[in-house]
């Protein structure tokens, strides 16, 4: 299952788009910290509290943004396909040949723990419910539709401004857990990967049974060569 999740993902979701978030998202935790130690003038309490609230809704504006450069397309109405559940965050679709991956962006209270349940994303893993582990008995395996992912980002608890990890995860339909869960680095390590090509080495043609004489005299174009002299030519007594 694992496998087919991570097929799926590096199938609908690029390289450029995940070193693009990345970028961002990092940029905009920065940006949310100076504003608020510049120009709030609150106790580092009130600080810290205001800081996480404005780093999201910055880093929500920043993954809207990218996301529509590479192509993902916010949820028509923002109704969860083939549902009636209404989602309140920006949700970005992508789709490669037909196969679609619904994106959004989560914060973790830490890395690898899953990020705090609201409707938006609740409403989200039900789309999951084809990959998460349940008896098999009809043998028909997951099913081709949407899966349901989550940028996700845990904050430096040590360092102010800063991002500690990010991933991407897929949260199972019962929102208790990862479906599937890697560093972005080791995500980006394999998303380049590609059957190995072999080229055909070039033949070399055997050697020619003809050969060369040992002496051969270099040739002359007639208009080079002298004259010969003829017996009993002028001049002679």
């Amino acid at each position: 299952m694992t496998d087919f999740i991570k097929r799926r993902l590096r199938l609908t979701v690029s390289k450029e788009l995940l070193i693009d978030l990345e970028d961002r998202l990092r940029a905009e935790a920065v940006k949310a910290f100076e504003m608020i130690r510049d120009r709030a003038g609150l106790n580092r309490k009130r600080a810290r509290e205001l800081e996480g609230q404005a780093r999201f809704r910055m880093m929500e504006e920043g993954f809207e943004d990218v996301c529509q450069l590479h192509g993902g397309r916010l949820l028509d109405g923002g109704v969860i396909p083939n549902t009636e559940l209404k989602v309140f965050q920006p949700f970005m679709r992508f789709e490669v040949e037909g196969k679609g991956i619904i994106l959004g962006l989560a914060a973790m209270p830490e890395p690898k723990a899953v990020p705090h349940k609201n409707m938006s994303r609740q409403a989200g893993v039900t789309m999951n419910y084809h990959l998460s582990p349940r008896l098999d008995l009809d043998g028909s395996g997951p099913r081709i539709g949407d899966i349901f992912a989550l940028f996700l980002v845990a904050r430096d608890r040590e360092k102010a401004g800063q991002i500690q990890e990010m991933a991407i995860g897929v949260v199972d339909s019962k929102y208790e857990g990862f479906l599937y869960y890697e560093q972005i680095d080791q995500f980006l390590s394999g998303s380049g990967d590609a059957p190995e090509t072999r080229t055909t080495p070039t033949a070399v043609p055997p050697a020619s049974s003809v050969s060369l004489k040992a002496n051969v005299k270099p040739f002359v174009p007639p208009e080079a060569r002298k004259p010969k002299k003829e017996d009993g030519g002028a001049g002679q007594e």
